[in-house]
């Protein structure tokens, strides 16, 4: 077994659709990098072990150790961390890897992955429109960067790729599933030439951390960044929950317990103000932009759901 996985990493590296997708990798983040820089955002290290972790809205493999008498996990993503720092630093983003040890029947989607990157970022005092407008202008800036260097490289891919127009498109959620389904992203992504948004996201379909609308009960102001062709979700976000009272009965409604987040809720006991944020992929992001059709051939060493990797 351990010949073949290494002889299949080798094939693998010699690729010339991977040396293409590091170069275009190299450039997003440099893009998106700047981007946040001149619009006032400093960079904080990524947290890759925590005793608090994103909670998933989905099931994964919990990878987690004890150290000294206490329990860490690996960071599946850095949510808490940045409701924390951004009270302090008001304009945070990362890129921050992330450990979400997935099913094995994920590996059929083409666009999952054991081990990312996420561009996350987070926002004091700002809304969800604040944070939609930002996300277009991000992602317009690091196509037309990217475009701009790597013109023959996706020519040798055999990709078109242009700058779509802001605003996006916006669907509410509710809406799209009374009219395509539950499969109503893939759908709509495959129909889309264009990017676009699903927002107003029920409850039970996300984590107990994203705020609840004052107006619409059951219904969180979030977004999801969707993208065309069919290579579906790029970003996901939201306006946080700050209020005390408001999280924990969050986490009541969830079915889950004060003891898994103590450590967040101690810090939430201190007082939070209003934030939100995002997180964008950065291999989905080179995927979408390289035009392949899975998400491993972006990445040097991949780790896929239910395969050996190195």
């Amino acid at each position: 077994m351990e010949t073949e996985v290494v002889s299949e990493l080798m094939e693998h590296l010699s690729d010339k659709k991977l040396e293409a997708a590091l170069k275009v990798n190299t450039t997003v983040r440099a893009a998106m990098g700047e981007f946040l820089r001149d619009r006032g955002f400093i960079e904080i290290p990524p947290v890759i072990f925590s005793t608090v972790t994103d909670p998933l809205n989905h099931p994964v493999y919990d990878p987690s150790f004890e150290y000294e008498g206490t329990r860490y996990a690996l960071t599946k993503s850095m949510i808490f961390h940045k409701q924390i720092i951004v009270q302090k630093f008001p304009k945070i983003f990362t890129f921050s890897p992330n450990i979400r040890l997935e099913m094995p029947e994920k590996a059929r989607t083409g666009r999952h992955l054991l081990e990312f990157t996420q561009l996350d970022l987070e926002v004091k005092g700002a809304t969800r429109e604040d944070l939609i407008k930002l996300g277009e202008e991000l992602f317009i800036h690091t196509l037309e960067k990217v475009i701009e260097k790597h013109s023959q490289d996706l020519h040798d891919l055999g990709r078109s790729l242009s700058v779509p127009h802001a605003p996006f498109k916006r669907y509410k959620f509710e809406d799209a599933v009374k009219k395509y389904g539950s499969e109503f992203e893939t759908i709509l992504s495959k129909e889309a030439r264009e990017p676009f948004w699903i927002v107003d996201i029920p409850l039970k379909e996300r984590e107990f951390y994203d705020r609840e609308s004052d107006v619409s009960s059951g219904i969180l102001n979030d977004m999801d960044l969707i993208y065309p062709e069919g290579y579906c979700e790029a970003l996901s976000g939201g306006e946080r929950e700050f209020d005390l009272d408001r999280i924990m009965e969050r986490i009541r409604r969830k079915g889950q317990t004060y003891e898994q987040f103590k450590w967040f809720l101690e810090f939430a006991r201190g007082g939070l103000e209003l934030s939100t944020g995002f997180g964008i992929g950065i291999e989905r992001l080179v995927r979408y932009i390289c035009g392949f059709e899975r998400i491993e051939d972006v990445h040097p060493f991949p780790k896929v759901p239910g395969k050996v990797s190195v």
